[in-house]
């Protein structure tokens, strides 16, 4: 199998020797070619000339969740097809959110055991993906979680931290997150984002808009975190929003959002977080959030700048993972 390795050297979860331990393990079972990046945007470059050069089975993304979703981007540029390669994915990142949904180990080299053993007995899936639209930016798909508003504002800070030399941790988010709540206190009574469904009454004055694509949303430690607990790769998208972000009510919704859970075997949903100011839908295939001012837009963790409007849909089988 033809295999094309993009690694991005700055993650955060690996160094040099144990990508190089990784390397030589994939290189057993593939005819591998390595890639480091070195710009932001490089890896989707990479995957998009892998997809369109026809002779690549598989792209491997050793990273985090901004690398995944780049080789996701790259891949998808064209759009699904049986043509476009595989996915596979070794996490390195601080959080790993898509590679822990699939049921990969957290830790790279045991991931990196779970691939090669999928690749001996060609065990693969095909899974849902989302897909955002906003005029006059490129369409940007994404693998497990999107946001407008609270959430994107929350992944700016950290990202302006980093930038700044910060080092990425759970610590980090939940700091900039009350750093957050704290300075936005005109917006946490009366939020700027509706949401609008076809053939559904708009839901106005969202502080908080979180689409999942798949749960958990994302990862306190070990932790897992559940906005949409029946979010899945084989539906289309889940909607959680918060109208009001009282001190008292955004407590209590935490600890919903900490204690809820996904699914059990043979139940089509699972309970989640529920109140007042609680806003919460399932298995959505098309909807737009819509902002009275620019609000900050995030996807898969990664800050896109702000936006007003955002139109989003779900895509099932849009992409063939090896897990």
């Amino acid at each position: 199998m033809r295999a094309l390795l993009v690694v991005n050297p700055m993650a955060t979860s690996t160094s040099a020797r144990t990508r190089d331990v990784l390397i030589h393990a994939l290189r057993s079972d593939l005819k591998l070619e390595v890639v480091q990046t070195a710009y932001r945007g490089h890896a989707g470059d990479l995957a998009r000339a892998a997809a369109e050069d026809g002779g690549v089975d598989l792209v491997v993304a050793l990273g985090g969740d901004g690398t995944v979703n780049e080789v996701v981007n790259g891949l998808l540029a064209h759009g699904p097809s049986e043509r476009v390669p595989r996915l596979a994915v070794v996490p390195g990142g601080s959080t790993n959110v898509f590679a822990r949904a699939l049921g990969l180990p957290n830790d790279p080299v045991e991931a990196t055991g779970a691939l090669l053993d999928a690749l001996a007995v060609r065990r693969e899936r095909s899974i849902g993906l989302g897909k955002a639209f906003s005029e006059g930016q490129p369409d940007r798909w994404f693998t497990f979680t999107a946001g407008l508003g609270f959430d994107a504002g929350v992944v700016g800070r950290v990202e302006e931290q980093r930038r700044a030399g910060r080092r990425s941790t759970h610590a980090l988010y939940v700091n900039q997150a009350l750093r957050h709540y704290v300075t936005e206190r005109e917006h946490r009574r009366n939020g700027p984002v509706t949401l609008q469904i076809n053939g559904q009454e708009p839901v106005p004055g969202l502080v908080l808009s979180i689409v999942s694509n798949t749960s958990p949303w994302t990862f306190l430690g070990n932790r897992p975190v559940y906005p949409s607990p029946s979010a899945s790769f084989e539906t289309h998208l889940d909607i959680f929003g918060i109208t009001r972000m009282t001190a008292f009510g955004t407590a209590r919704t935490v600890r919903q959002i900490l204690r809820s859970h996904t699914p059990a075997d043979g139940a089509a949903t699972a309970s989640g977080p529920a109140g007042k100011h609680v806003v919460s839908y399932h298995d959505v295939r098309h909807f737009t959030l819509v902002s009275e001012e620019p609000a900050p837009f995030q996807v898969d963790g990664d800050h896109l700048g702000d936006r007003s409007r955002v139109s989003f849909t779900g895509v099932r089988r849009a992409l063939r993972v090896i897990v």
